[in-house]
């Protein structure tokens, strides 16, 4: 028997069961038993999922050697007589309770097909040649063929193939539904590759999910053993996955983004957004180059304004995209205005008075504002009822959120025009009241200077990044502000540290990179080398920064830090941002705390099958929350001291994620 058939159970489960009697792989009672040894091998091993059976050199088998047939043969006992088509092909074969699949290429007559028909589901090749072909020599099909071929084809197929000897190519096969499937002669091993492909995809992109690759193993299932066992899999997997946490999670964010646009007190105006056509930036500049090629890859026409010829020509010159309408001037009657670039509050609110002046009266005003209130810049004004505060997220440019701040004065009809603007940018818009500093931005901020300030102090760069690549962040922290480009980040970092100094951690890496030419993925270099079409790769000469970066501010490498393991590296570098997310909350900037799981998933990347970063604490509770930030304050500072909503919170030992305060606005 030993080497009549061979088995390879493979990676993904699957054995495949290969007859190995060359020339033609012939039955003989020494290949039965062979056959049915390997079976039965496989049926016992827990990680045989499915059994295939084949044939070598690209033929299934020709059937019996006829040379069996003819000679005197004794008299046999009813079991003897049963033993290879009832105790083995229809006991052993047929009611296996695991998946089993004939994948027939070149001969398959007599028994081989009668052994193929005893298999849950048969693929063949477009040439193989299928037939029951006992009659011509004087016999009958012995296997269960009698039975099971015209339960497949209907009987007068059965009977025209059976009593004519007749054989039918992979082709025909299929339209009598002999065969479940037509496939090239190397199709297992095209799916299998195909499927590993997929999975080490999958596992690459969402480490921690597991129901992409669930899917996978239904549509193996289907390949391997026929739609009818791929379709039980598929409804026990469903229920299952029904009942996960990533389904809990993924469905609280679907909700989630779309209450973002139920505003409770415009839910009974009916207001219809105006068309907004036109869009004037104010102020050249590294900010107002990056809203305006956003503006126009959106369709509207854009107007620059700038004081300044030259700064205007740098800022025409920095706009990454062919066409720009622009002026100096007003000539237009443009439907928004945005000065993005000062952060001075006399000369923001002077614009903002003299845009009043020369602009039509349905224009509204909107300003990158991060430093000062809204009410504050427009207080000069008399139509504080069409101004509003814009943050288009360019910190994050592959991230498709933009924030709307709005004032008690501002109109709801300001505010449904400016959802729809969003929209129309392709971007999902989130309402936030008028409140001193950084909103939703002020979370990625502080994620970003942790996860610098780990590294400054000792933690290698591009472990940081795996580890949060690890968790499921769309990219890590330090490839993030490579893709913003130091210069952009450095411009917000400095206006949110003037701002909210004891919130915040000036990052002296960054401009100490900067010195060197080192701006990120536009300059080549960053924490990052890139190639001629953008991709990233550790660079080795980013340690000598790292040195001198430690030098220059007497820091020395925290060996505590350097120990961290990638769940707790995550956990500092995130419950910050989180701490930022409850200050907002506490103070009413948001109208609901699923708001700020949106904005984490569409502005920090952070992983939709968490759920977003308030939902994502009821994995810890407010208490272990707490306890890590005062751990961390008391050792670094007052930058990671909990806000007072954690602190009762944790006190009460009451969920994060319970509603939110009324909003201030009263919205």
């Amino acid at each position: 028997m030993l080497g009549k058939t061979a088995v390879e159970v493979r990676a993904d489960g699957v054995a495949v069961v290969t007859i190995n009697n060359p020339p033609l792989n012939l039955l003989s009672a020494d290949v039965i038993l062979s056959l049915k040894e390997s079976i039965e091998g496989a049926l016992i091993r827990d990680d045989v999922k499915a059994i295939v059976i084949t044939g070598s050199r690209g033929k299934f088998t020709a059937g019996f050697d006829v040379t069996a047939f003819g000679g005197t043969q004794g008299k046999k006992t009813k079991m003897e007589l049963g033993f290879m088509s009832i105790q083995i092909v229809t006991d052993t074969l047929e009611a296996a309770r695991k998946p089993f699949v004939a994948s027939i290429e070149g001969p398959a007559f007599g028994g081989g097909l009668e052994i193929a028909l005893a298999c849950h589901a048969r693929i063949s090749t477009s040439s193989a040649q299928l037939g029951l072909t006992e009659l011509q020599y004087g016999i009958l099909p012995g296997l269960g063929g009698t039975q099971r071929l015209p339960r497949l084809v209907g009987l007068q197929k059965a009977l025209e193939m059976i009593l004519m000897s007749k054989r039918v190519d992979g082709k025909k096969a299929r339209i009598l539904s002999l065969v479940d499937a037509i496939a090239p002669a190397d199709s297992f091993l095209k799916a299998r590759a195909i499927l590993k492909s997929a999975r080490l995809e999958v596992q690459r992109q969402n480490p921690n999910v597991v129901h992409p690759l669930v899917c996978i193993d239904v549509i193996e299932q289907g390949i391997v053993s026929g739609p009818r066992k791929a379709l039980w899999k598929e409804a026990e997997a469903l229920q299952e996955l029904r009942q996960s946490s990533t389904c809990r999670s993924l469905i609280h964010v679907f909700f989630a983004q779309r209450q973002i646009f139920k505003i409770p007190v415009m839910s009974k105006m009916n207001l219809l957004p105006r068309k907004i056509v036109k869009v004037a930036v104010v102020g050249g500049g590294l900010m107002s180059s990056e809203i305006a090629t956003v503006l126009v890859l959106s369709n509207y026409q854009v107007i620059l304004k700038e004081t300044n010829k030259k700064h205007l020509i740098d800022t025409i010159s920095r706009v990454k995209v062919l066409e720009l309408f622009f002026l100096l001037g007003f000539s237009y009657n443009p439907y928004l205005t945005h000065p993005a670039e000062s952060e001075s509050l006399s000369l923001k609110q002077e614009i903002f008075s003299d845009l009043e002046k020369c602009c039509p009266l349905h224009c509204i005003f909107t300003s990158n504002i991060s430093t000062f209130s809204v009410k504050l810049v427009g207080e000069r004004t008399k139509s504080q009822h069409r101004i509003a505060g814009i943050h288009f997220f360019c910190l994050s440019p592959v991230m498709p959120l933009m924030e709307i701040v709005h004032t008690e004065s501002t109109s709801p009809q300001v505010i449904v025009d400016l959802i729809d603007f969003g929209r129309k940018m392709r971007k999902t818009p989130i309402m936030v009241s008028d409140w001193k500093g950084y909103t939703v931005n002020s979370m990625l901020l502080t994620y970003l200077y942790v996860a610098v300030l780990l590294a400054q102090r000792g933690v290698d760069v591009y472990r940081i990044d795996q580890a949060l690549k690890s968790f499921g962040m769309q990219v890590g922290p330090f490839r993030m502000i490579d893709m913003v480009g130091l210069q952009v980040f450095v411009v917000i970092s400095k206006k949110f540290v003037e701002s909210l100094p004891a919130r915040s951690y000036k990052p002296q890496l960054v401009p100490i990179l900067q010195q060197d030419n080192r701006e990120g993925e536009r300059s080549g270099k960053g924490f990052y080398n890139y190639d001629n079409c953008g991709k990233a790769s550790p660079d080795p000469e980013l340690s000598k920064y790292m040195k001198t970066t430690r030098d220059a501010s007497n820091v020395t490498i925290d060996s505590e830090l350097t120990k961290l393991c990638d769940s707790e590296m995550v956990e500092m570098i995130l419950f910050p941002a989180l701490n930022e997310a409850c200050r907002m909350i506490s103070n009413g900037v948001v109208i609901r705390s699923s708001d700020l799981d949106v904005a984490s998933v569409l502005g920090m990347g952070f992983p939709a099958y968490r759920g977003g970063i308030i939902y994502w604490s009821d994995s810890f509770g407010s208490k272990y929350i707490c306890s890590r930030l005062e751990k961390w304050s008391k050792e670094y500072g007052d930058f990671f001291r909990p806000c007072d909503y954690i602190r009762e919170r944790s006190a009460k030992n009451i969920s994060l994620t319970s509603e939110t305060r009324q909003a201030k606005s009263q919205l």
